[in-house]
């Protein structure tokens, strides 16, 4: 009987052959539906389109890594020509669109929310809010909320509009800021999109306060946040989130203005730049000096904070509603007639309040890279959510949770544990074998971090 004889091309044919036979092949997925079609629709608007504009995308000043924000540190990691810099290298640009100084130092964005008759005198300067859990923070009786004080939309104030403002205002190539010449507005169609898209990312959901929280520290600082004769900070942020409290301000409320005196605060780290920030007079046009309330859950990992940046850490936040600043504004005057004083923490309560921001905040790091590794385990994709980002995204949640507990010095248990799963799942991008198993691995890993933080 003759042996067959194989040259090294067939039995490498054969041996590649043999490994596919014995792989799972993936099960196909179905059709994506008419909500997927959209929100992917607003996915590729949202990163990939410049309107005809000056090269800026809405994931400019909105990056996908970093919890759609702009912060210092980010932004030094950008290449000189990013079209985030077009007043740097843009002749058309270069007066009264933006301060690339007060950018890059503060992280703070030319805005002409009073219109754009003067342009060398009016004018704010402001930090970029994050675009997450959206579908929570947004509506009020009195309206749309949209940016840092509902004017950062003309027309309605929506999502539509704050998308339609971002290119009048951003996305220009001159100042003139003529529409066909200048940047083309989104068709009705694409603001369908865009909307669905932004209103598909982060929690979809309120928290459900109060947690069965471990840490005795981040335990103490709930009981502050929910406190009416101490922290007070459920009135205006019920479930930490973006809402007044419908016991004090009346059912409905939803999201609402406040003039907090954030303006008042003295040694406002920009003033001392030497760069001039005219004073922002928030809602309206002209403005009545009020902001509306941010969502708390995302706060530990999208520093700075308030409208101007004007504080760098989370325990500054919350010690600020301790100073002359507030207490003497509306919204403090208010809030001590209302309750039979002002808010007075001291130290040890700030730091605890921030300790239990820090911890549901990682909760939701871990909520979301949970929710986008599973689907990477499953090999799908998910409804709402960035497919080709998913691994990135996965891996940015997990250093952000990393990053917000061991900034307050909490849950060391926590920390290693996130940190083995962040090393398993910073293997997956370019993985063509074994995702499934890394996923695993990373999600286990995960879990362990979540019952160090709360009872489940």
């Amino acid at each position: 009987m003759t042996r067959a004889r194989f040259t090294a091309p067939v039995c490498a044919g054969i041996a590649v052959l043999l490994l596919f036979a014995g792989c799972r092949t993936a099960p196909k997925e179905p059709d994506p539906s008419p909500e997927q079609q959209l929100i992917d629709r607003g996915r590729a608007l949202f990163f990939e389109e410049t309107f005809a504009g000056n090269g800026r995308t809405c994931g400019t000043c909105h990056p996908v890594d970093n919890n759609f924000v702009l912060e210092p540190k980010s932004i030094a990691g950008l290449p000189e020509r990013d079209p985030l810099f077009v007043a740097e290298f843009v002749e058309a640009l270069e007066d009264n669109f933006e301060n690339p100084r007060l950018m890059r130092d503060f992280g703070l964005i030319l805005e002409n929310l009073d219109g754009f008759g003067d342009l060398e005198n009016v004018f704010t300067q402001r930090g970029i809010p994050h675009t997450l859990g959206l579908r929570r923070s947004v509506d009020s009786r009195d309206g749309p909320r949209t940016g840092w004080s509902g004017d950062g939309a003309p027309l309605d104030g929506s999502l539509r509009a704050f998308s339609v403002g971002a290119v009048i205002q951003h996305f220009t190539r001159r100042t003139d800021r003529v529409a066909g010449v200048d940047f083309r507005l989104p068709t009705d169609a694409e603001l369908d999109a865009l909307e669905a898209f932004m209103l598909a990312q982060g929690r979809q959901e309120d928290l459900a306060l109060p947690l069965p929280l471990k840490g005795l520290q981040a335990a103490r600082g709930q009981e502050l946040f929910n406190d009416p004769t101490s922290g007070k900070c459920f009135g205006c942020h019920v479930n930490a989130g973006a809402n007044a409290s419908p016991a004090v301000f009346g059912p409905g409320v939803g999201n609402i203005n406040f003039n907090t005196g954030v303006e008042a605060l003295p040694d406002q780290p920009f003033d001392r730049s030497g760069e001039r920030v005219p004073p922002d007079d928030g809602f309206g046009v002209p403005g009545i000096g009020e902001f509306n309330i941010p969502p708390l859950v995302e706060a530990a990992d999208t520093a700075p904070f308030f409208h101007n940046n004007s504080v760098a850490t989370l325990e500054g936040a919350v010690a600020f509603y301790n100073g002359d600043a507030f207490n003497n504004s509306p919204a403090g005057q208010l809030l001590a007639g209302a309750t039979g004083g002002p808010i007075n923490l001291d130290a040890t309560q700030v730091e605890a309040v921030s300790a239990f921001l820090r911890v549901i905040n990682a909760l939701e790091n871990i909520r979301s890279a949970t929710e986008l590794l599973e689907a990477i385990r499953d090999n799908r994709r998910l409804v709402g959510r960035l497919s080709k980002e998913q691994p990135t995204v996965a891996i940015a949640e997990i250093e952000d949770a990393i990053e917000v507990l061991e900034a307050g010095a909490l849950h060391p248990v926590a920390s290693a544990a996130l940190r083995e799963a962040l090393a398993q799942a910073s293997t997956i991008p370019g993985r063509v074998f074994s995702t499934g198993r890394v996923a695993r691995a990373a999600l286990k890993a995960l879990l362990e971090a979540k019952n160090d933080l709360v009872e489940t």
